[in-house]
């Protein structure tokens, strides 16, 4: 991905997730098999919880992700670009955060490269994160 791409592809994030943050709590009817969803979450269980009261890991925990602000959990150190940026945590953030790569989306932060290159795996694992992070 070119350097205009990215910025145009991370604009157009920031973008979504300003508009949904109005709807700060999205329907928990998502499209997408939460069942398959959760198996794909195990890979993301290493460094992230689900739980209100979890515990921080080498990620924040996800408990209350959908319509908070990126870098939003306070008792977690965010990298500066995290934590300054704009972003929202929306289906549509999260989806592009899988798609494009944490390199694009949130450049500078100190998410390791995870990319979901299947749109149906993605979808998958957002119902399930609807469901569970609530």
């Amino acid at each position: 991905m070119t350097l205009i791409g990215a910025s145009l592809a991370l604009a157009v994030a920031l973008a979504s997730g300003a508009a949904a943050a109005q709807d700060a709590k999205p329907s928990a009817a998502a499209p997408g098999d939460p069942a398959r969803g959760e198996a794909l979450f195990r890979k993301c269980a290493a460094c992230h919880t689900l739980e209100a009261n979890g515990r921080n890991k080498a990620g924040p925990r996800l408990f209350g992700l959908f319509g908070r602000k990126a870098g939003g959990v306070a008792d977690f150190k965010y990298s500066p670009a995290l934590k300054d940026s704009a972003l929202v945590w929306t289906p549509a953030t999260v989806d592009a955060l899988f798609a494009q790569g944490p390199e694009a989306l949130t450049p500078g932060s100190k998410m390791p490269l995870q990319t979901m290159s299947d749109a149906g795996d993605r979808a998958d694992l957002i119902a399930f994160l609807l469901r569970a992070t609530q």
